[in-house]
């Protein structure tokens, strides 16, 4: 049964920082591109940051660059999303997904690779 676990969200204020975990089980870690998406109320789920098998290679949206970045350890079946500099906006449930590898690069910031899907974490952002 594949599984991926999110932690960390919580309420910050803004111009601080958190850290969500996403834990993977279930399945060859390693084979997947690693994703996080938020969805704020009201709005469509939209692509946050990605990152390669290796964890070498990683794309962030343009509104959280600077601010967020996307570590993984591939030996702990776990990927990141630190998170800087919060902001009002970046208040939204965050998701972390696991994407085919065989996808063009662009299609990443798609949600049509993932293939699975965590539950989400709430995160917060009082002004």
């Amino acid at each position: 049964q594949v599984q991926l676990v999110e932690s960390g969200g919580g309420l910050v204020q803004a111009g601080g920082s958190l850290t969500l975990s996403c834990t993977v089980s279930g399945l060859a870690f390693t084979s997947y591109v690693m994703g996080w998406f938020r969805q704020a109320p009201g709005k469509e789920r939209e692509f946050v940051a990605t990152t390669r098998r290796s964890g070498v290679s990683t794309y962030l949206a343009d509104s959280v660059k600077g601010r967020f970045t996307i570590p993984r350890d591939n030996a702990k079946n776990t990927v990141s999303l630190l998170m800087n500099s919060l902001q009002p906006e970046d208040t939204a449930v965050y998701y972390c997904a696991a994407g085919d590898p065989r996808y063009s690069g662009t299609e990443y910031i798609t949600r049509r690779p993932y293939k699975y899907w965590g539950q989400g974490t709430q995160v917060t952002v009082s002004s």
